[in-house]
């Protein structure tokens, strides 16, 4: 496939439809920095109708349909929704893949989709990109992906996310996290009630019925990423204690405004605190509440750390890298 300066990609952009978090993060971070003319692809609304339909429809017959007629020198499917064949060269990102390691944790529509979707789309990819070196084990580990199919690229953080701007009033902890099963948030509510402290939870409401209960929690919905970015500045900390992330995107929007973290110890939470946060059992709320009360202890020696982890990560290098991996696909 001849190669140009500037490679048109095809790239999927039903995130934007579905969420701000993280998979948009990610999406609009590729548009911003990528030095290629992407073309968008996406098709449906938001709610989980259209995404069930999507998953029907779209993946397996119209997006491949259309990337071929797109003139495009490959696509990029942003997470494991993606086609299982097709004329295009493809390439995928990976996140995580809690739906697999902790299917419990989905409805029942995810699960059932992703058991049989998610092998045959690794499969389908001729290059995979996974946000962690954690997330690349999970995938050989899983899905016994040949790891030479793998390039390891992190995830980035920008603007608003700084310590200048202004932060939020009062004493509270925040966690940043969409309302499901896997976020953990009961036995953080148990860990800072225990503290006597307000716990805030941004994040939009999910799946699993998960409910908010205490008189000290409020839980604030999605924010904007400017009032969102003053949260994480006047919070005493971040407490992000999740059971299963791929890479933990609030853990480094919290470092990079100065905030001391509380996270999981092991896998990919623990990898990109980079022994900037304090680590924690995320099964036992009393380890999470020593967490904290040593964080707020050590505010500026994890602000120090924190600002100076965060720098690892930019979505301009993130772009940078991911052109690379384009241009070994399309050479």
């Amino acid at each position: 496939m001849p190669v140009s300066d500037r490679l048109r990609v095809g790239l999927d952009v039903a995130a934007l439809a579905q969420t701000r978090a993280g998979t948009a993060r990610y999406v609009n971070g590729l548009l911003e920095h990528a030095p290629v003319d992407y073309v968008r692809l996406g098709w449906g609304g938001s709610g989980r109708l259209a995404a069930a339909a999507r998953d029907v429809i779209w993946y397996p017959a119209w997006l491949p349909e259309t990337a071929a007629r797109a003139e495009i020198d490959l696509l990029h499917c942003p997470t494991f929704r993606a086609p299982l064949g097709g004329e295009v060269p493809l390439v995928v990102t990976v996140h995580d893949l809690a739906v697999l390691r902790h299917p419990g944790t989905f409805n029942r529509w995810t699960r059932a989709y992703s058991r049989v979707a998610v092998p045959r789309v690794a499969g389908a990819a001729e290059l995979l990109i996974a946000v962690s070196e954690f997330t690349k084990r999970e995938l050989v580990e899983l899905l016994r992906v040949p790891e030479r199919k793998v390039r390891v690229i992190p995830n980035g953080v920008g603007e608003p996310f700084s310590p200048a701007g202004p932060a939020a009033g009062g004493d509270y902890v925040l966690t940043v996290a969409t309302l499901e099963p896997r976020k953990n948030l009961e036995r953080l509510v148990v860990a800072t009630e225990r503290l006597g402290v307000e716990l805030r939870v941004a994040g939009a409401r999910g799946w699993g019925r998960v409910r908010l209960g205490g008189d000290r929690v409020r839980w604030l919905g999605e924010q904007p990423d400017e009032a969102l970015a003053g949260l994480y500045r006047g919070a005493a900390c971040v407490a992000y204690p999740s059971l299963y992330e791929g890479f933990g995107l609030p853990l480094v929007e919290a470092m990079a405004c100065g905030t001391p973290v509380v996270t999981s110890a092991g896998g990919a939470l623990e990898e990109v605190a980079g022994g900037a946060a304090v680590l924690v059992d995320p099964l036992e709320p009393g380890s999470i509440a020593a967490g904290i009360e040593r964080a707020v202890a050590s505010r500026d020696r994890l602000r120090r750390a924190g600002l100076a982890r965060a720098r690892d990560f930019d979505w301009a290098a993130t772009a940078r890298a991911t052109v690379d991996v384009y241009r070994e696909l399309a050479a």
